[in-house]
């Protein structure tokens, strides 16, 4: 099994000659939904065959808030877990408060930079060390939709955010509901970037998300975006308030909704549940260019003994081995990280996300989603997403929100 994994001397190996321990690993993070914990349980199985003991530690809620107060709270109390579900700026975050590991030896011998695009490498490095290893590629501009739901109205899959309005102003007056959605604020953020990405173009997105330019940020065209906001909080049910993800997808699956905007995670909510893409549910991305993505991965925390240090390094090991990225992601929804790991077995969904992630590459239309922590840093993201919450729950007009979105992101840098 490790030369399939590898070719090489294994990580797994060094560790058995080097520590001769047990691998130990206490496990923080918020994979809990039905298709998460089946992707989870993967990891646990490996682990376990390869003669590690796991200790999981799930926390639900808040799209990784919940689950990243209670690693604040270890860390303080100088008790870190072995591994924690961590990405984007987070990482470096960590890093610069001195307290990640270096996991450079188990990525050196597995020739990481070999089989990882350099721009979702460039996440799991802190000053040229490796100290994260990469799950997979989650797209997050997505319309999921109920097949039967739209067969039924006569409604084909919106390719313009004005078919994506007509289209649920003919669901709504025929009783249904045309987008399911979680009024959590990660949500709402969620169905805005894409938005965003549709109106402003990636360059637009770019300079407003990543860049923060003041500029694109109080234009015409983000009046635009808080616009199509506005016209969207009118298509979700009176019941949205506090509903977690997966419940609305779970809408779209028994056919109370047609709509949902949402990254592919919600795909393997669907496969979890059996449903057959292009028969039970279709997948597109939204209206507009560009490929905004999210890439889970597990950083490692300083700890002491050898035993929790073989955990490390043999998480680190099957992380990013083909196996695991493989049949992770066949269950989460996602595409493999490593560009090496065959399709053959994913279905249509995957094969469209590979294929646009790839083009986008291309045209540099890929860029990484600010709603689910990769493109900025906790304050900022924060500050962009109490604005648009604000705006989606009130009256708010769309110039009020581009104002107070600017004065928020110059209040925060």
């Amino acid at each position: 099994m490790k030369s399939v994994f590898f070719g090489a001397v294994s990580a797994t190996a060094l560790i058995a000659s080097a520590v001769h321990a047990e691998p130990q690993a206490e496990v923080l993070h918020w994979w809990t939904s039905g298709g998460e914990a089946k992707s989870v349980a993967v990891l646990q199985e490996e682990f376990a065959s390869k003669g590690g003991t796991w200790t999981d530690m799930p926390v639900a809620g808040g799209g990784g808030d919940a689950a990243m107060t209670a690693l604040r709270a270890r860390v303080l109390s100088g008790n870190a877990p072995t591994a924690v579900q961590l990405k984007g700026p987070a990482i470096q975050e960590w890093y610069e408060e001195g307290v990640l590991a270096d996991i450079s030896s188990v990525a050196e011998a597995q020739n990481w930079a070999d089989v990882l695009p350099a721009s979702i490498a460039g996440h799991m490095k802190c000053e040229g060390s490796w100290c994260a290893a990469p799950v997979n590629v989650h797209r997050v501009d997505w319309i999921w939709a109920n097949a039967d739901v739209l067969e039924a109205n006569g409604i084909e899959m919106p390719t313009t955010w004005d078919e994506f309005n007509a289209a649920a102003e003919k669901l709504e007056a025929a009783g249904v509901i045309p987008l399911a959605h979680g009024g959590q604020a990660w949500q709402d953020a969620t169905v805005f970037e894409a938005v965003a990405l549709g109106i402003l173009g990636p360059d637009g997105f770019r300079k407003a998300f990543v860049d923060l330019d003041m500029d694109t940020l109080k234009s015409d065209e983000m009046k635009a975006v808080f616009d199509q906001m506005r016209t969207m909080r009118g298509y979700v049910d009176d019941n949205f308030s506090g509903r977690d993800w997966n419940l609305a997808t779970a809408m779209v699956m028994n056919g109370e909704a047609a709509f949902q905007i949402m990254g592919d995670w919600a795909k393997g909510e669907f496969m979890a549940a059996g449903k057959v893409p292009g028969e039970d549910f279709l997948c597109a991305s939204v209206p507009g260019d560009g490929f905004l993505y999210n890439v889970d991965s597990f950083a490692m925390f300083d700890v002491d003994g050898d035993d929790k240090k073989a955990g490390q390094e043999l998480l680190a090991e099957l992380i990013v081995g083909p196996n695991f990225q493989k049949v992770f992601n066949l269950n989460k929804g996602s595409i493999p990280a490593r560009t090496d790991v065959s399709l053959e077995e994913f279905d249509s969904c995957a094969h469209l996300s590979a294929k646009d992630m790839s083009e986008s590459s291309d045209n540099d239309s890929l860029l990484p989603s600010y709603a689910h922590g990769m493109a900025l840093r906790g304050a900022q993201s924060g500050a962009i997403t109490d604005v648009v919450t604000a705006h989606f729950n009130s009256d708010m007009s769309s110039e009020e929100a581009v104002n107070m979105l600017a004065d928020a992101v110059a209040n925060s840098m």
